[in-house]
């Protein structure tokens, strides 16, 4: 986990911070098909399951608030592992995943 700050927030608070923070990158973690029947605006698709051989596509993040989410929470810790055992300094988990997001999605 090395020195990574991992902070679990419901969709209220992941709304709030993306709004306040342009900085953030966020990362869903489901798949293809998941995320094109509807994902957070300006999510960015990595199955969870390939992650780990993604790693480097996202290393010019790692200084950044990274907002990582699945379905309903069930596969994203496996992801926020992932990221805090690869030098990600802020991961923000969403607790219970997209379908907890009241707000808008983009197709």
């Amino acid at each position: 986990m090395l020195n990574a700050k991992i902070k679990n927030v419901t969709a209220e608070e992941a709304y709030k911070l993306l709004s306040e923070n342009k900085e953030f990158v966020i990362l869903d973690v489901r798949t293809r098909e998941e995320y094109e029947g509807g994902h957070i605006p300006g999510a960015k698709l990595i199955p969870v399951g390939i992650l780990p051989m993604k790693l480097a596509e996202l290393d010019k993040y790692k200084d950044k608030p990274v907002l990582v989410y699945c379905a309903s929470g069930g596969r994203s810790p496996r992801a926020v592992d992932t990221l805090a055992n690869s030098s990600f300094k802020n991961i923000y988990h969403l607790n219970r995943g997209i379908c907890s997001w009241g707000y808008s999605i983009t197709r």
